[in-house]
């Protein structure tokens, strides 16, 4: 009697894996294209800057890459940069275009926005770094 009664909870458990596996389970679809194509690089030094309308915003910048970024040659960068060839000039870029910028514009999600597409094109136009996209992780405006 207790051969079958094992045999019967094997079967019970087994099924219940089954179901569980097509049923219940969240589907995996195998080789899915991920959401974010690259890598996101933080650029370690915080900006403080001045606003068009004499507001200013405390914030950070990351910049979504293909590849991790290495350093070039054995010079070590400047203490608060990172291994970035272009970082010193993609903080320029991101200072002139988040200066001009008005405070209203950085509190929406929508002018966020915008401010980001306008340091992506400049960032494209005036350096070799193939950045993605422009992302702010953190923004404060006073």
């Amino acid at each position: 009697m207790s051969k079958k009664l094992m045999a019967m909870l094997a079967v019970v458990v087994l099924g219940a894996g089954f179901v569980y596996k097509t049923v219940l389970a969240a589907p995996t679809e195998a080789g899915a294209e991920p959401k974010l194509q690259g890598v996101v690089y933080v650029l370690p030094k915080e900006f403080l800057v001045n606003l068009s309308d004499g507001r200013y915003a405390k914030f950070s910048v990351a910049v979504v890459l293909p590849e991790t970024p290495e350093a070039h040659g054995e010079e070590t960068p400047p203490e608060g940069y990172g291994p970035l060839a272009e970082e010193a000039v993609i903080r320029t870029v991101v200072v002139d275009v988040v200066g001009a910028s008005t405070g209203d514009a950085l509190t929406t999600a929508k002018g966020r926005s915008a401010v980001r597409r306008r340091i992506l094109r400049r960032i494209e136009r005036e350096t070799d770094a193939e950045a993605k996209d422009v992302l702010f992780p953190d923004i404060t405006v006073q």
